[in-house]
């Protein structure tokens, strides 16, 4: 995979209206960046927005981050990346994951013993049918794993993992977990702000969204961090250890450490006060900073 050293995690950015969503990843591509990641839950069908992407750009790599195994049988999964692989080769990687028991819930799916229905999902997928054309090369499947046993299954059966709200700690856990051939490829929030507090301000959706995930606070609590930094919205110290704040130098500084603690790839996810925002002009503020 030639993810290249970092890339954009869209996050609220996914959401724009169609147009708007073209114009800011052609403005991405044009950018440098190697790789556009977009989240599901309860927004645009991973696939869909995924091909809405591929068809306005003509070289950056996009992956999904994550398709949630929950929502979509293993064949629809493994049939909606090969019709991409095919249609753009060697643009498109899959990211895969369990999702979190609230977001299945409430779609009506039934969330348990995740490790193991990752496990069989990914059997099902290798044996799914398919009677279109194939890629020429398969398309490349990520795990959004965290804890030290999906981290195992990402490198006995995948290409990689894309962790999510982790400090850098966690990446070189990760990378001492995954060998050196399989890809890390965590992402990283950033808020241009210069001063902790408008960063915080920036920051407070974030933070109370993901502490209030028990999959996040587990892996942070098996980290070492406490259960009072853990409690939303996040002490000083857990906010500066998951999200990079200030100028572009000293962002940049952060997202280094990840490459050194064994990351390949760093995806950035700006924070924005609110979500309606493509924030390209912090992007190409990172941009020569971190793509080489």
């Amino acid at each position: 995979m030639k993810l290249g050293r970092a890339g954009v995690w869209l996050g609220s950015m996914a959401n724009l209206p169609a147009t708007d969503l073209r114009r800011a990843v052609a403005e991405i591509e044009q950018m440098g960046f190697g790789t556009i990641w977009l989240g599901e839950a309860v927004a645009r069908e991973a696939f869909a927005g995924a091909a809405i992407i591929l068809a306005a750009t003509s070289r950056v790599v996009v992956a999904t981050g994550i398709a949630n195994i929950w929502v979509r049988d293993a064949t629809a999964m493994m049939n909606g990346a090969r019709a991409l692989a095919e249609a753009w080769p060697d643009r498109f990687v899959l990211g895969i994951g369990v999702s979190h028991a609230p977001l299945v819930s409430g779609r009506g799916h039934q969330y348990e013993r995740p490790l193991s229905a990752m496990r069989g999902y990914l059997d099902a997928m290798a044996k799914a049918p398919y009677r279109a054309a194939m890629p020429d090369r398969p398309p490349p499947i990520v795990l959004a794993a965290l804890g030290p046993k999906m981290l195992e299954l990402a490198r006995e059966r995948t290409a990689g993992a894309h962790p999510y709200f982790v400090p850098v700690e966690h990446t070189r856990e990760a990378r001492g977990i995954l060998g050196d051939d399989r890809v890390l490829a965590p992402e990283f929030a950033v808020s241009l702000a210069r001063t902790r507090d408008a960063a915080r301000a920036t920051g407070a959706r974030y933070m109370q969204t993901y502490l209030n995930l028990e999959n996040y606070r587990r892996n942070l609590a098996r980290l070492g961090w406490s259960n009072d930094e853990l409690t939303p919205p996040g002490s000083d110290r857990l906010f500066d250890a998951v999200v990079g704040w200030g100028a572009e130098d000293e962002i940049a500084r952060k997202i280094r450490l990840h490459h050194e603690a064994g990351a390949d790839h760093v995806a950035v996810q700006v924070l924005t006060p609110t979500p309606d925002r493509a924030p390209l002009e912090d992007l190409r503020g990172l941009a020569p900073l971190v793509v080489r």
